[in-house]
């Protein structure tokens, strides 16, 4: 009989195989089965599924999981081939109206786009000919990669044909606003109150919602120095100005825009400031400003740190990098962190328009899947600095793992054996949007935590926290394909220091759950978990894996790329576009900073102990950021115990998400296991181009990094020093 380790072996291959396969849109599902003749009640019956449960995956609501998910591919690839789609030019129906998220007042009525009046048309002129967007393409190349990273605006409708933003840069006494698509508008505006109305009326530029139940995205004005100085702002803030984040209220921009009876958000007019006027009926009247010179684009993120190209990037590069950001992700809303935490609420709104029966009017009602409200807060799941804990402790306080839940990344490293330094190399690779990758498919809690007292029974089906004694957990006692590992030589999986456990601690039921799955015994003394649970973040992720992998394969980095043809595509996709490779770094650091703002500490706003701005944010879950990073450092740790029962290989050290082995090559070729027909060894690490999966970080030698221990006096975590690519970030 195979052991229950085989088991999951072969389950861990078959989840990986049927997660490279891609499902057509879900209209497309719709399509073929209609085109079939066939019913969501037959379709339900052969999968052993309900008939809502097939309407669900035809309406994007949720997505079909292993082992149906296969069943489902196939009967779609079959229908596929007999119904192909129709011809690209085929006309489609334009879309039902639909009652905006923010609605409050009465229902309007909906009007005909025919018959809507349309908006006075800007002024237009094409771009500048002689000038040939920045690219590396040699000449006579084909044209087709340029077709896939244009931004199309044809279906998006005559309000927002223009797309979701504009540059406007000023030359020669004129003012320009660059759009996507190489669009040029002349901007007859002469002051700022000017620009936001023109804005408003004429520009037609925005974003359709990502969400029926959602709203339209502001238009977003990207203003370069040179149109500061044209609308009489200042091209740098003062120190007091930089301090406070805005402009003074005295200062005549901002009197101008009082005077024109606009009106600011309270973080008043700085590097992100919105414009607005009240709103007509349920229409949002609001413009926002990136002002450019202001650092509203941290070169951290959207930019090269070492060496930052924005500054000097034509405006008409600068909107397509932008548009092309909008489009895969959505319009940015401020940095990284502050647009992926957006993009959450967009995919997932926290309310719809509901008719009321009784008095035909349209009122607000919580949708089920979402973050709707602000729930009390638990103590172990707070930081330091939280309201909550005032009193609590002893001033300068340190919190130990049976006060505080740490559940953080991993940094880890450990000496080398004398076997290990035999090898000639440190061979480093680094997990694909770790972060996100490990949000995908985690089941997360919606409502308020539920306190269970008297120790309670270990359910993995409730997210949450959970006191327990993990320290006796020994990975020398676990087996895996038969094989018994080397335990001294594996981070525990429990704390982020990869050290055992040395008795109570709050630990996120990912943590819990992969105890259980090792085979060990938990006894819970108590625990905060929240019953109503959902796949928060499933849609969060699919639209960032969509914009990460289309960014890749625009720099020749593809999902069907064997091993050594993906370590070339890497080493040289930087080469192919750089403004693609500007929009890789975005994307990452969208995935990263918003996992990161589920748990904002105050940056100094406010006095310790002293409620700051974050905190009444429905979207600050100190839990569920716990979750995603338990689920990342475990999921991480089985691929480690799958590798090291393969091929009896051990990581030396882990920063993050990148890991180091010994390796007697200088590629992750040589180190990585495979099996004999040359696939990845089942449940290891495999490189590729999806989240999740692998890409080579760098190489060094066993001498240098014995040297870099003899300097430190002791070993200290070598991982992220160990990069081909200066310039990458520490994590994803």
């Amino acid at each position: 009989m195979p052991t229950e380790n085989e088991l999951f072996s072969a389950v861990d291959a078959l989840l990986e195989e049927v997660a490279q396969d891609d499902l057509p849109a879900p209209e497309e599902r719709k399509r073929l089965r209609e085109a079939a003749g066939l019913s969501q009640e037959q379709i339900a019956k052969a999968l052993k599924s309900r008939r809502e449960t097939i309407g669900n995956w035809e309406s994007g609501v949720t997505e079909p999981r292993p082992p149906k998910r296969a069943a489902y591919a196939r009967l779609l690839e079959g229908l596929a081939a007999r119904f192909p789609a129709p011809a690209a030019d085929a006309p489609t129906p334009a879309p039902a109206p639909t009652v905006p998220e923010a609605f409050t007042g009465p229902a309007p009525v909906p009007t005909p786009a025919a018959e809507a009046p349309a908006p006075p048309a800007a002024a237009v002129r094409p771009a500048p000919a002689a000038r040939p967007a920045a690219s590396s393409r040699r000449p006579g190349a084909k044209k087709a990669m340029a077709r896939k990273t244009t931004v199309s605006t044809a279906a998006v409708g005559p309000r927002f044909e223009n797309g979701p933003l504009a540059v406007i840069h000023c030359e020669d006494g004129q003012v320009s606003a660059y759009c996507v698509g190489g669009l040029v508008l002349d901007v007859p505006a002469k002051s700022i109150p000017a620009l936001v109305d023109w804005t408003l009326t004429e520009a037609r530029l925005g974003q359709a919602r990502l969400h029926r139940h959602g709203r339209d995205a502001d238009p977003i004005l990207v203003l370069t120095a040179a149109a500061l100085e044209r609308y009489g702002l200042p091209t740098a803030l003062s120190n007091e100005e930089r301090r406070a984040g805005r402009l003074s209220a005295g200062h005549k921009v901002v009197k101008q825009i009082q005077r024109a009876g606009l009106q600011l958000t309270q973080r008043g007019f700085g590097p992100w400031a919105r414009v607005y006027r009240d709103p007509e009926g349920s229409r949002r009247r609001c413009v926002q400003l990136c002002i450019l010179p202001w650092n509203a684009l941290d070169a951290r993120e959207w930019d090269k740190k070492d060496d930052p190209q924005l500054p000097t990037m034509h405006p008409a590069d600068l909107a397509r990098y932008l548009g092309l950001y909008a489009a895969r992700v959505m319009t940015p809303r401020g940095s990284t962190a502050t647009t992926g935490l957006e993009l959450m609420t967009a995919l997932r709104p926290p309310t719809r328009a509901e008719k009321d029966p009784a008095t035909g009017e349209f009122k607000r009602a919580d949708n089920d899947d979402a973050l709707t409200q602000l729930y009390p807060v638990v103590e172990c799941e707070v930081p330091d600095e939280h309201p909550i804990l005032k009193g609590k402790f002893a001033r300068h306080h340190i919190r130990t793992p049976a006060e505080m839940l740490m559940e953080e990344p991993y940094d880890w490293c450990r000496p080398l054996t004398d076997e290990e330094c035999a090898n000639p190399y440190l061979v480093v690779i680094d997990l694909n949007m770790s972060f996100a990758a490990a949000a995908n498919g985690l089941t997360v809690g919606l409502n308020g935590p539920t306190h269970l007292a008297g120790n309670p029974k270990f359910d993995p089906a409730l997210p949450g926290s959970w006191l327990v004694d993990l320290s006796h957990v020994d990975l020398s006692r676990v087996q895996i394909n038969g094989r018994t590992l080397d335990g001294e030589r594996l981070p525990s999986p429990f704390t982020p220091k990869g050290d055992r456990p040395e008795g109570p601690a709050w630990y996120a039921t990912p943590t819990v759950a992969y105890a259980v799955e090792l085979g060990f015994d938990v006894a819970p003394i108590e625990a905060y978990v929240r019953t109503q649970t959902g796949r928060y973040l499933d849609p969060w992720y699919k639209r960032l894996r969509d914009a990460y992998v289309a960014t890749m394969a625009d720099m020749g980095v593809t999902t069907d790329l064997t091993g050594s043809e993906f370590l070339e595509a890497m080493a040289r996709r930087k080469q192919v576009d750089p403004t693609m490779a500007l929009l890789e770094t975005a994307i990452k650091a969208t995935a990263k900073g918003a996992i990161g703002k589920l748990r904002q500490r105050s940056r100094g706003q406010v006095p310790y102990y002293e409620p700051y701005p974050a905190l009444n944010r429905e979207t600050w879950r100190p839990d569920i950021r716990a979750a995603v990073l338990a689920a990342q450092r475990v999921g991480l740790h089985r691929k480690l115990m799958k590798t090291a029962a393969a091929a009896d290989i051990y990581p030396v050290a882990i920063g993050t998400d990148a890991i180091v082995y010994p390796s007697p090559g200088p590629s992750p070729l040589d180190v990585l296991p495979y099996s004999p027909e040359g696939t990845p060894a089942p449940g290891t690490f495999r490189l590729g181009v999806s989240p999740g999966m692998v890409k080579h970080q760098g190489t060094q030698t066993v001498l240098w990094a014995e040297a870099q221990f003899e300097e430190h006096g002791g070993v200290f975590n070598i991982a992220n020093l160990i990069k081909t690519d200066q310039t990458a970030g520490e994590g994803e």
